[in-house]
């Protein structure tokens, strides 16, 4: 076995459109809550294309396109409020449903782990659902650090949550690699300075990954097992 070092000491990884197929219970959420409201459900298709900035950024993009009104506008209605809470009472209903693991998930992290890689979850999604999705899937007790887009002040693609993860776990910038779907994890790294490699089969607004300029797009997580990055030996 191979005793040369892995290269990365810290992995980041988005959730949605990444580490998990989301997308049909998150649409699922949605047109629960249209259809309680008296409105029209939205197809999958468009569901996809609003992932990215947390679920609640995709209630009001999906209420801005069934009232054919501004997004700001529905931000600003008396009535999103309610509305929002709504969708948080059927979208706990619906972690965990009809989401799944993409291939070489669990089995890649956990020869990360067995490693000594520390690992972390950078996402846009809100907390409760995070730990929803998390805890569905039995994920949670993988993974060393877990940011949502309202544990700090800011969320991606400002670089707060990858500065956080460096301070902590004490890893200089070369040493860690972000892992995602997006635009907007591409820009995440470059902000932070830090690695970036991309999964195509994700949420990334309906645009080929490779058009954000990642590092390396890979198939999938078998890419990052310890023996596919580090040099045969003997």
């Amino acid at each position: 076995m191979s005793t040369h070092p892995y290269p990365y000491d810290l992995i980041l990884f988005d959730l949605d459109g990444t580490l998990i197929e989301t997308s049909p219970e998150i649409a699922d959420a949605v047109n629960d809550t249209l259809a309680e409201i008296g409105l029209a459900p939205v197809e999958q298709a468009r569901v996809d294309r609003w992932i990215g900035h947390g679920t609640r950024e995709l209630l009001i993009q999906a209420l801005a396109f069934r009232w054919g009104r501004p997004a700001e506008a529905v931000r600003q209605s008396d009535r999103f409020a309610a509305i929002e809470a709504l969708f948080g009472q059927h979208y706990q209903r619906r972690c965990g449903t009809r989401s799944h693991l993409y291939p070489q998930v669990r089995q890649t992290l956990q020869a990360l782990r067995a490693r000594g890689v520390k690992l972390a979850v950078v996402t846009n999604k809100e907390g409760r659902y995070t730990q929803a999705v998390l805890d569905a899937h039995a994920m949670a007790p993988l993974f060393d650090r877990v940011i949502s887009g309202d544990t700090l002040p800011v969320k991606k693609p400002n670089p707060l949550a990858i500065a956080d993860c460096l301070l902590r776990f004490g890893v200089a910038p070369e040493r860690c690699l972000f892992v995602g779907d997006s635009s907007i994890d591409v820009a995440t790294a470059r902000n932070a300075g830090v690695a970036v490699w991309a999964l195509p089969y994700g949420y990334n607004m309906g645009e080929p990954i490779e058009s954000c300029g990642p590092d390396r797009v890979i198939a999938d997580f078998s890419a990052l097992m310890p023996d596919a990055l580090m040099p045969a030996t003997g």
